[in-house]
């Protein structure tokens, strides 16, 4: 008899078990968000990029990716000599084949950034697409890409862009996710202005080239994580060393302590990660740098125009 209610007590505490399990297996499920990061090459036939981006998000929804993001200019090579022809309206060609992966694979995806035409104007362009097909943001480039490095490099994006002029942010399930273009990552402010409006993520499409990607890319990532005490991530195009840019590659997600928690080298890859919600909490509970800023001293504001 005692043997007996042993056993049905031990099956008891089984199932028990098996249902806290589920419980906690539900509870990291919900706060863990995968994405991945593709670092595609691109080349000088638009129909063909767009293509192989859809091909690749493919690829990377069959992975379990549940957010992917595209480089910066997927569908053109980079270059202002190429951005008046290969500029299209939105929606149009490239953001078109976006919309339609989401809905066919069942993600969200961040389409990287194309060249944009908006009347006579042209703008580097980002647009987030969730699984029913629908545009939930859309972020123009703010910040250009106007340097002189001598014996590195000099570029001008104002030659021919466009800055936007406003903050864009897009809400999953997991979290709150801001979204800046390549040179944006340089500005710290715009990092704690996101911060600021609940973002535990940090999206950067960007093609650093040759001269500031060794030097840069990865010390810039690492700082916007620690600063802000959240997960960044950059997506870059595979190199080209025949292009007329050549880019640096070595997109990487970056954790709030600020590890590298994945990255790749130059070549065509998928990167993927598995974003803890949850760890970012404990981060700002371990370093409480958010509730110990001095208001009374200093503040960042934002001055929010529209695009």
């Amino acid at each position: 008899m005692l043997h007996r209610l042993a056993s049905l007590l031990f099956e008891l505490s089984k199932s028990y078990c098996g249902v806290l399990g589920h419980e906690v297996n539900s509870k990291m499920a919900a706060s863990t968000l995968r994405i991945a990061l593709i670092q595609m090459r691109v080349g000088e036939v638009k129909a063909e990029n767009v293509a192989r981006a859809v091909q690749l998000i493919k690829e990377a929804a069959g992975g379990g990716a549940q957010l992917i993001a595209l480089p910066e200019c997927f569908n053109s090579p980079y270059g202002t000599s190429f951005f008046p022809k290969y500029a299209e309206e939105i929606p149009g060609e490239s953001t078109d084949a976006l919309r339609d992966a989401a809905k066919k694979f069942g993600v969200f995806v961040l389409g990287g950034s194309v060249p944009e035409r908006s009347g006579d104007q042209l703008f580097n362009t980002c647009t987030v697409w969730g699984p029913q097909g629908n545009m939930i943001a859309k972020h123009r480039k703010m910040h250009l890409f106007d340097i002189n490095v001598p014996g590195g490099i000099v570029f001008r994006e104002s030659d021919c862009l466009s800055p936007g002029n406003g903050l864009t942010i897009f809400e999953l399930p997991h979290c709150k996710i801001g979204v800046g273009i390549c040179y944006d990552m340089r500005f710290a402010e715009l990092a704690q202005l996101y911060t600021n409006l609940g973002c535990k993520v940090l999206l950067y499409p960007g093609a650093f080239n040759m001269t500031t990607g060794p030097a840069h890319w990865n010390l810039l990532q690492r700082c916007r994580a620690v600063d802000n005490q959240v997960y960044v991530g950059t997506i870059s195009p595979a190199r080209d060393p025949n292009g007329s840019y050549v880019a640096w590659g070595h997109s990487s997600v970056v954790s709030p302590w600020g590890e590298v928690v994945s990255t790749c080298e130059d070549e065509e890859a998928i990167v993927y990660a598995d974003l803890d919600m949850d760890y970012v909490e404990k981060v700002r509970r371990m370093i409480p740098v958010h509730n110990q800023k001095r208001k009374d001293i200093y503040e960042v504001i934002s001055k929010q125009l529209k695009n």
